[in-house]
């Protein structure tokens, strides 16, 4: 069975992008060594996304029409859109369509987004891999990482690493216990 796995950035309170959606504290963060936190090697275990439809519409906005080359995309949206080249639209509930492709065969799948997706995949117990990477900045307020609707969910974890860069940034993995 394939992997869901959630591959996100926080600031140290927990928020994963400003009121507006703004991610310059993460994209204009210092990384003089140019590391990439095992993003490429993480990219590399996964053929499919699935996607908030805000986070779809920034990648858009930053001018990438493809987001993610050569893997299946997938976004959640609550209207009917016509799927283009690079994603399909899904007008699905994203925790029962998560469940219903992971069983399908290949690589693990990247859960991408906000909120409205990580929320209900991750009540619905189905993230099986957390890769958070805590950026030292305090934004005071914005789109939290779990929003409040999430509670209660207990989750055992087997291993945690914790690599600390010259930047300040902390990278966390978690695996769910099989």
């Amino acid at each position: 069975m394939k992997k869901i796995k959630l591959y996100i950035a926080t600031s140290f309170d927990g928020y994963i992008a400003r009121p507006d959606g703004d991610l310059d504290w993460l994209t204009k963060a210092p990384n003089p060594e140019g590391e990439d936190f095992g993003y490429n090697t993480f990219l590399e275990s996964v053929d499919t996304t699935l996607m908030e439809n805000d986070t779809y519409k920034w990648l858009l906005n930053q001018g990438v029409e493809d987001p993610y080359p050569g893997l299946k995309n997938y976004v959640f949206t609550r209207n009917k859109k016509e799927s283009t080249g690079f994603v399909e639209f899904v007008n699905d509930d994203s925790a029962h369509f998560a469940k219903k492709i992971r069983e399908g065969d290949g690589k693990d799948i990247f859960l991408v987004g906000g909120g409205s997706i990580i929320s209900p995949v991750l009540t619905a117990g189905l993230i099986d891999e957390i890769h958070l990477t805590i950026v030292p900045v305090f934004l005071g307020r914005g789109i939290p990482l779990f929003p409040t609707q999430v509670s209660d969910i207990n989750i055992l974890f087997s291993t945690i690493e914790v690599f600390k860069h010259s930047n300040g940034f902390i990278s966390i993995k978690m695996e769910k216990e099989v």
